[in-house]
């Protein structure tokens, strides 16, 4: 049986280390943020012979309107990102296309307001606000005759400070890609991190459950050793269950559109960060609080 518990220091230290380069990477660079959220054009342009990026990329640099982003589609065709523009603007950007390329013609062109990228903000921080509340509870009442020696609702609590260090985490390394490679999040990435906390708090109440069920059939040794043995018990089956998730994700990742490409990633990551909390992070948090609590008595 794994020492898993009883090393948590050096996991802690590792944690610790990842989570203050995430927030030192947020808070001097932040996060690039896509037109959801900060409002702007898109434009979608279909192509009989489609340009390579490169190509169409100086050819837009030429209509003067600032950053362009530019991605491929799986059909022929090809979406542009940029700021808001005017009608005006719109009609030159398109016109400089169509020049170089006469088969271009657009199928699809949307301006989203910074008005409506501030309520999608706001949206997101509700969501993910309300998804940790719900979790809170949920696990407080799935383990409501489990109160000793911890109380039921430190289950919901520590699993969902697992879930704050996934997602600033994943959110980190987001900011770090933003500032060097300019990958923007967008809508999809909010939905990603939502589907990553649903699958770490999972993966997470699969080890509690465990506990569970030591505790009520009486399994030796102290609370520390009854949750060793449980994180032991789920320990293939965690690890099992993460590799075919992952599989599939980086199927999606290398395989999937270009619009679905960082969601992808986000997912990988998340995948990733939210199976080692809930067997290194997780249940640790657990003792340590037991711990606690039990020398102040």
């Amino acid at each position: 049986m794994l020492n898993i518990i009883q090393k948590r220091t050096y996991t802690y230290i590792f944690s610790a280390i990842i989570i203050v380069i995430a927030i030192l990477s947020l808070v001097f660079w932040g996060l690039k943020l896509g037109i959801d959220f900060t409002g702007g054009s898109l434009l979608q342009i279909d192509f009989t012979n489609r340009p390579t990026v490169e190509e169409l990329q100086q050819t837009v640099n030429t209509a003067d309107l600032g950053n362009i982003i530019i991605q491929p589609t799986e059909q022929s065709s090809v979406l542009l990102r940029l700021r808001d523009i005017s009608q005006d603007e719109y009609q030159k950007l398109f016109a400089t296309v169509k020049n170089k390329y006469a088969d271009a013609t657009v199928t699809r062109f949307e301006s989203i307001g910074p008005i409506l990228g501030s309520e999608l903000s706001r949206r997101a921080l509700w969501a993910i606000g309300l998804a940790c509340l719900f979790i809170i509870l949920y696990i407080a009442f799935a383990f409501r005759k489990v109160s000793r020696p911890v109380a039921s609702w430190k289950y919901g609590l520590t699993a969902v400070i697992a879930l704050i260090h996934d997602v600033l985490i994943t959110v980190g390394l987001f900011s770090i890609l933003g500032h060097f490679f300019s990958v923007e999040i967008d809508s999809l990435f909010v939905s990603a991190i939502l589907t990553v906390l649903g699958f770490s708090v999972h993966d997470t109440i699969v080890v509690y459950d465990r506990v569970r069920e030591n505790l009520f059939h009486g399994a030796g040794g102290n609370f520390e050793e009854v949750v060793n043995k449980s994180v032991n018990n789920t320990l293939i089956r965690s690890i099992n269950t993460s590799l075919t998730v992952e599989l599939v994700l980086l199927a999606l990742f290398f395989l999937g559109g270009a619009s679905i490409h960082y969601f992808a990633l986000a997912l990988i990551i998340g995948v990733a960060v939210g199976t080692y909390s809930s067997i290194f992070v997780a249940s640790a948090l657990l003792v340590d609080w037991h711990k606690l609590t039990s020398n102040k008595r």
